[in-house]
This record gives C-alpha cells, sequence and structure tokens, in this order.
C-alpha cells in the first residue's frame, strides 16, 4: 500500500523525542508547543532521503499549510532546483518562525547562484517577516564570498522594519559582512546606517567572532551607540 502525507506525519511522531520537544519550544516563541513534534534534524534529514521523489512525498510538499513545526522543517530538503523554487514559492508565506526559515537552505542552491539573486532581491522585497529574513540569509550565505558586490550591503541598509526577526537578521548578515568584507562593510557602521537595536547587534555579533581581529573588534566597541 502506498505511503501518502498522513503516514509521513505518523513516521514524524515515531522519531518524536518529548525533551527535544521541550527544548524547541522555548526557543520558538512563535509557535505553539502543540505543533512542536520533537524530531531531530539528522533523523528529519534521513527521512527525507527515504521518501524522496516517492508520490507521498509530492503530496505532502503540497498538503499547506502544515500542521506540525516538524513538518515545515521536513520540507527544506528538496534538492532539484526548478522545483525546489516551485515548492518554496508555494511554502514560504506559511513560514510562521526563524527556525523553519533558516533550515531553509536546499543544497542545489550551491549550483544556481545566479538564478537564485533576482529570486532573493523579490524575496527581501516581500511584506512576509520569514520571506524577507530568507532572502537576507540566502544573500548573506552565498554573495560575501567571490560573489560579493558592495550593493548587496546597500540592500540590506534599506530594508526597514519593526520585526524583531527581520532586524536580527539584518545585524547578522552585517557581522558576516564585517568578517568577510571588512573595508566595504565598516562604513555602514561608522555612519550608523542601521537601526540603533540592529547596529548594536551587529557590533555584538561581530565582536563575538573569531573571524575578527582584536584590533577591529577594538574599534567596533567604539561604535557603539548609547
Amino acid at each position: 500500500m502506498e505511503t501518502n502525507s498522513v503516514d509521513i506525519t505518523a513516521q514524524l511522531f515515531a522519531l518524536q523525542d518529548q525533551a527535544y520537544a521541550d527544548f524547541q519550544s522555548k526557543l520558538l516563541p512563535t509557535v505553539k508547543r502543540e505543533t512542536v513534534i520533537g524530531v531531530r534534524t539528522p533523523d528529519l534529514r534521513k527521512m527525507a532521503k527515504q521518501i524522496c521523489k516517492t508520490p507521498a512525498a509530492q503530496e505532502f510538499l503540497h498538503s499547506l499549510p502544515h500542521r506540525y513545526f516538524d513538518e515545515n522543517q521536513l520540507h527544506a530538503f528538496e534538492k532539484d532546483f526548478n522545483t525546489c523554487i516551485a515548492y518554496l514559492e508555494q511554502f514560504l508565506p506559511y513560514v510562521d518562525n526563524w527556525a523553519t526559515c533558516d533550515q531553509l537552505s536546499p543544497c542545489c542552491f550551491k549550483k544556481h547562484t545566479q538564478e537564485l539573486l533576482p529570486l532573493i532581491r523579490k524575496w527581501m522585497r516581500s511584506k512576509h517577516t520569514y520571506t524577507k529574513r530568507f532572502g537576507i540569509g540566502k544573500l548573506m550565505r552565498y554573495f560575501l564570498d567571490e560573489a560579493f558586490l558592495p550593493e548587496y550591503l546597500e540592500w540590506v541598509a534599506s530594508i526597514k522594519s519593526e520585526e524583531y526577526y527581520i532586524r536580527m537578521m539584518q545585524a547578522w548578515f552585517f557581522a558576516t559582512a564585517l568578517a568577510k568584507q571588512w573595508d566595504a562593510t565598516l562604513p555602514y557602521i561608522e555612519q550608523h546606517r542601521l537601526e540603533k537595536d540592529t547596529h548594536n547587534k551587529t557590533i555584538q555579533k561581530a565582536i563575538e567572532s573569531f573571524r575578527i581581529t582584536d584590533e577591529q573588534k577594538a574599534l567596533l566597541k567604539t561604535l557603539r551607540v548609547k
């Protein structure tokens, strides 16, 4: 008998770790505790490989919104780029927490960065908190090294939002940019281009990074806003 999406949910419950669920839920203030099953990421990855390309997986990916946090986490492991983007476009509006947002990083993205860039730009313009956060996160992951252009810093700095999870991703982005592209990024801190809390969180994250030199950390400490 063929497995269906209901059976996939049952498989998730079979992998349940209640203690882990309790721990996860404390980190997810936007997620109801009863929706957290408590499946660890290695088990989710293994399960995703087992059900990949089965009719059940296709049914599951189209069964939106999912009821459980762990179902959202499982959704993150599609590998084909075009298929992945199609599912992402359907799925992103339903993402309601930072953990699912940040885990959504399909390995196929690495080989398709040029196709990914305009999508990142679009996601960053979204009015949906976690779609915007997702876009910033992907720009941080794939475009702060060899593919870096200074204009990417402006893309992120120009985002104005009262949403905590967007501002914290902006801070993470700029802290990472300081580590990887110091000369291009430092003026954004010196000129106070970010909102006060984002500015200070950027400095905090950068100072905590082993990739920032002691001399750089000393300078950043003088740039905190009171």
